[in-house]
């Protein structure tokens, strides 16, 4: 493979490196997006392209992509995070770690201290500035306190939607010429799905015939209890035969467990917990509506692949979901239960609805790809490498 003839021309010997650690982790949305990002800057840098994992020896290769050279420390999550901080704090160099260095590209909201070697951070929320009581108090003083010292300190910051931009400008006051917007998109192999294949997963994970499907991490932010609230009166009114909870455990969770436990319709709730991304188009093919009712996002990747998958969705009126979704969504205010149940039954009910949304979605997934976000990202690489040569 080779690369673009880029000025700055990255290769073997002086390769970018980007973080896939929570790829490797399989952390929730940021892996999503850092294997997506890996698999698409793979034609584009070819052999310029390195990878960086804070649990080399432990996890990993990234699937598809195990003849990419790796480097990195075998430390874990949480100990890598800590010594990150202690980097950024004192000012101790980590370049050591990247021989050769282009460039750094950080993913996941760690950035190390290095002291020649140019960075790329993207942000893909600030959530925990918004929404506070949603965090164990530990990783909420660690956010508030390494991520404004984060973003100064890279060269450079990807946003990956208007709203985290403007959250970036409000809550740090970072120079808007310093953010880049590039989006997220649903992977390729997202789009409608055969009926012989919906009714193969169907059956596997004993999904009911009609469902309503949440893609994510089950925690606060997600308000899976006022979607329960709201889906009930769907349930008795038989409008709707099950909800559909895709997504392992997170955090904080025990509120909406204990909600569920005394829910009379406990039974009509599926956990799926961790789907493989092999069966996940069909899980969401196979939906009569995807909602995404979460009182925040940074993005709201969900929103996007069940729309490429012809699915209708009904998300939430705030944040960034609006911004993603547009006219080929219906919108709810997230704390409003009664308008959530009353903006789910008019969908349900309408046929035609249903449909027009879908191939709105369609339309509006189309907009968006790992090839153009790879490519857009590529710009900010050079940008920043330039920059840093000319200094």
């Amino acid at each position: 493979m080779s690369h673009p003839s880029f000025k700055f021309a990255p290769s073997a010997q002086k390769p970018i490196y980007v973080d896939i650690s929570s790829a490797v982790h399989s952390k929730a949305g940021l892996s999503r997006y850092s294997a997506n990002l890996a698999h698409a800057l793979r034609p584009l840098l070819g052999d310029g392209l390195a990878f960086f994992q804070n649990s080399l020896g432990h996890r990993g290769p990234l699937k598809g992509l195990e003849e990419v050279p790796t480097v990195g420390v075998s430390l874990g999550y949480k100990p890598w995070r800590a010594a990150v901080w202690l980097s950024q704090a004192a000012k101790l160099p980590m370049d050591r770690l990247l021989p050769g260095a282009l460039l750094l590209h950080a993913t996941e909201h760690l950035l190390p201290y290095l002291h020649s070697v140019p960075t790329v951070l993207t942000v893909h929320d600030l959530i925990f500035e918004h929404l506070p009581e949603h965090h164990k108090p530990a990783n909420r003083l660690y956010l508030r306190s390494a991520m404004p010292r984060f973003c100064r300190r890279a060269d450079a910051i990807i946003a990956i939607s208007e709203c985290t931009k403007r959250d970036l400008i409000e809550r740090y006051a970072i120079d808007e010429d310093k953010i880049v917007v590039i989006p997220e998109a649903a992977a390729p192999h997202f789009g409608p799905q055969p009926i012989e294949r919906v009714n193969e997963i169907n059956q596997r994970y004993k999904l009911p015939p009609r469902y309503i499907l949440s893609v994510g991490t089950i925690e606060p932010r997600k308000n899976l209890a006022r979607l329960l609230d709201a889906c009930e009166p769907l349930f008795q009114e038989d409008l709707v035969d099950g909800l559909v909870l895709v997504g392992n455990r997170g955090w904080l969770y025990e509120g909406f467990f204990a909600r569920l436990a005394r829910s009379p319709w406990r039974e009509r709730v599926i956990l799926a917990g961790y789907v493989p991304d092999e069966d996940l188009p069909a899980v969401y093919a196979g939906a009569v509506l995807c909602a995404q009712p979460s009182l925040y996002e940074g993005f709201g990747l969900p929103v996007l692949e069940a729309m490429a998958c012809g699915t209708p969705v009904c998300a939430a009126n705030n944040s960034s979901l609006p911004e993603v979704g547009q006219d080929a969504a219906l919108y709810f205010c997230p704390t409003d239960t009664e308008e959530l149940y009353t903006t789910l039954r008019h969908l349900l009910g309408n046929d035609d609805l249903r449909a027009e949304l879908g191939r709105r979605g369609i339309e509006r997934a189309a907009r968006f790809s790992w090839a153009r976000t790879a490519q857009e990202t590529v710009k900010v690489y050079q940008r920043v490498i330039e920059s840093r040569s000319c200094d």
